[in-house]
């Protein structure tokens, strides 16, 4: 494959829809989103994600690795993801009137 080709073709991948690079996946995630939609489901582990937690989550920091803590990160680049974080912590520690917070995930 050329160079010229894989850039296209690597364009073309990450500007492209779910939905148009493979519509078969993207209808099985629409039933499902329907199949949650209809039912109250009682598995706790199967809650409901609101949806502006989930436009987060597929947002661009997905690609990023953070590891570390806000300012004292193991890889360059975490600007954006230390003010984040940062303002989870200020956040947190105002909703419950603590000194100090963790946003970090334990596992």
């Amino acid at each position: 494959m050329s160079n010229q080709t894989f850039e296209s073709v690597a364009a073309a991948t990450l500007t492209q829809s779910l939905a148009s690079l493979d519509p078969e996946i993207a209808q099985r995630i629409d039933a499902e989103l329907a199949r949650q939609q209809r039912g109250l489901e009682m598995i706790a582990s199967e809650n409901h994600t609101a949806q502006a937690i989930m436009q987060a989550q597929g947002s661009v920091l997905t690609n990023k690795y953070a590891e570390g803590y806000p300012g004292r990160r193991y890889y360059g680049g975490c600007e954006e993801v230390d003010v984040i974080e940062t303002l989870a912590i200020e956040r947190l520690k105002d909703l419950f009137g603590a000194k100090f917070a963790n946003v970090q995930p334990h596992s």
